[in-house]
């Protein structure tokens, strides 16, 4: 469940810039208090919950083949990404992607101010 603030500005943002669908609008009077929508195989429900919490971790992940290619087509779709910060000796930062050992990561928010982030793991 990812929590808004705007149900139309959310789907919006999931259908339209992340490339996702819709696949069911409460009706009626619940038409603006909840939603899924899928992004990939991954299906998510917009809530808009009665109180807003402060939030600054990435709740949920999206993995990607290409992290380049990705934050590249975001960017275009005018998706902000959180500055890129080394995370250890071994890391190195290309703007919004960070690189490890491990795979590289690149972190944004969506329309309602939720952090998420992209994941590319590390080719051994």
């Amino acid at each position: 469940m990812i929590p808004i603030k705007n149900m139309n500005r959310a789907i919006s943002f999931y259908t339209k810039t992340l490339g996702g669908s819709l696949n069911m609008r409460a009706p009626g009077e619940m038409k603006n208090f909840w939603a899924s929508v899928s992004v990939g195989k991954t299906e998510f429900w917009l809530v808009r919950p009665d109180k807003q919490e402060k939030r600054d971790l990435a709740y949920s992940t999206f993995v990607v083949k290409d992290i380049r290619k990705t934050v590249a087509g975001l960017k275009k779709k005018r998706v902000r990404f959180v500055p890129g910060e080394r995370v250890g000796r071994d890391s190195r930062v290309e703007g919004p992607i960070v690189y490890s050992p491990y795979g590289a990561a690149a972190r944004f928010k969506d329309s309602e101010g939720n952090f998420f982030m992209l994941w590319e793991t590390a080719r051994m």
